[in-house]
């Protein structure tokens, strides 16, 4: 069976409603694969596992018929028994794709890559705004365990949210590289353009200094102990980026992904 098409499948979902600053990101899927396929880059990860297959688990992209309709989908898609992997989108879709999930994985553990701990417990009104993703999954319980890494934006509710929740924050002033990332839980990886710092990755609504390299993303993914069971790459928006940069930053986080899936 090959392992690409035989373990995966990649959608986008195509929606950036809950954006609470700028709108853009329902763009992105299209566009990171035009970079993957854009001839500029090979589709080897760099653990040289062959990706050049990836069309053939490619569901597509959707534009749900509202917020929860990213739920049904994800329990259409999760019934074809393959890893999934979600281009966004805004944040706020990762809420709904883990209710899904956690129907399938009793036992779930969470690694959230973001400059933002998306802890609100509600933002502008709105509890299901891209900044409170993360509140809702730890309150209704759809994880047993969340560490957050590249936080730079903490303030004292989400950081009074993060000990609610038993989060495990590692802020950017205090992030070691050498970190061990150890789960024995199965793990969902939520990657949240942002996290890059913006000389990295400059299309992103929320353009926050001081951030992760890319090689320190790509390691991070390299290096996790655990089975990845799952992975969304969300908040890149076209419309802020400069020479399709984070574009292509993005397809290549993709390819690490796909490759910690496989």
């Amino acid at each position: 069976m090959d392992t690409t098409t035989g373990r995966l499948l990649i959608r986008g979902i195509c929606y950036d409603e809950k954006s609470s600053f700028l709108r853009g990101a329902a763009q992105a899927p299209a566009l990171i694969r035009q970079a993957l396929y854009s001839g500029s880059m090979n589709l080897f990860s760099e653990g040289l596992i062959d990706l050049g297959n990836l069309a053939d688990g490619d569901l597509g992209d959707f534009e749900p018929d509202g917020y929860f309709d990213i739920e049904t989908l994800t329990q259409r898609h999760l019934q074809e028994g393959r890893k999934l992997l979600t281009l966004g989108g805004d944040h706020s879709i990762t809420y709904p794709i883990l209710k899904a999930y956690r129907e399938k994985y009793p036992a779930l553990d969470i690694l959230h890559i973001d400059a933002h701990a998306d802890l609100y417990e509600q933002y502008e009104g709105d509890p299901y705004s891209h900044a409170c993703p993360f509140a809702r999954v730890m309150e209704e319980g759809l994880a047993d365990r969340l560490v957050q890494v590249g936080i730079r934006t903490l303030n004292p509710h989400q950081k009074a949210q993060a000990k609610r929740f038993g989060v495990e924050v590692h802020t950017m002033d205090r992030y070691d590289p050498a970190m061990p990332l150890v789960f024995t839980n199965p793990v969902y990886i939520s990657l949240d353009m942002d996290a890059l710092d913006p000389a990295f990755a400059p299309g992103v609504s929320h353009r926050e200094p001081g951030g992760l390299t890319t090689r320190q993303v790509i390691s991070m993914l390299r290096n996790l102990q655990g089975e990845v069971v799952g992975a969304d790459l969300v908040e890149y928006n076209p419309l802020q980026d400069l020479g399709d940069l984070t574009a292509f930053a993005g397809a290549k986080l993709m390819k690490e992904l796909l490759a910690r899936l496989i």
